[in-house]
């Protein structure tokens, strides 16, 4: 009884940091992870674990690993801030931010960033509206092998094919 006793305590020790570290972190938190990302420790777990924040709506945790990981070159942290920026997850609906991340991870690269970006100037939503780069980013994401952009292609570019209805109203002129 007593060593179950004192097994129990030890457990439930919170963590304390001495001159010597940390005795007893926290490993597998959502606060250790969020942690991590602003200490400027990234990796790819790190950076994924930013999409269960957010889908689990601690929107603004998410965003604290996200722009980390963008910081640290994750295209797809950049994309998913995009994300953010243009549902207005974590902070106010921002169309202008949304199209910087997505401009952002298209020059990196990224076939997402790619679409999103071009999709974006061929709307004019969040950046100057410019049809014809923008289909000429779509065609790179589905050179890169990106399905949607592919049947965005094969819809001869409508936009109606690859956004919900219920989405129309977003993207209308403001003027």
């Amino acid at each position: 009884m007593r060593r179950a006793l004192l097994a129990l305590c030890l457990l439930a020790t919170p963590a304390v940091a001495d001159e010597y570290g940390t005795t007893n972190p926290e490993e597998l938190t959502w606060r250790s992870v969020r942690d991590r990302a602003e200490r400027g420790q990234t990796d790819m777990m790190t950076c994924a674990a930013g999409y269960l924040m957010t889908k689990s709506g601690d929107h603004e945790t998410a965003r604290k690993i996200f722009e980390a990981c963008a910081a640290a070159g994750y295209t797809g942290a950049m994309t998913w801030m995009s994300y953010m920026e243009q549902n207005g997850f974590g902070g106010e609906f921002d169309p202008d931010a949304a199209a910087e991340w997505d401009r952002r991870a298209a020059e990196a690269g990224d076939p997402v960033g790619k679409f999103n970006y071009g999709i974006s100037l061929m709307r004019g939503f969040g950046v100057a509206q410019d049809e014809a780069r923008g289909r000429a980013l779509v065609d790179e994401a589905a050179r890169d092998g990106l399905a949607i952009a592919r049947r965005l292609q094969g819809a001869e570019y409508d936009l109606d094919e690859v956004t919900p209805d219920a989405d129309t109203w977003r993207y209308a002129p403001l003027f």
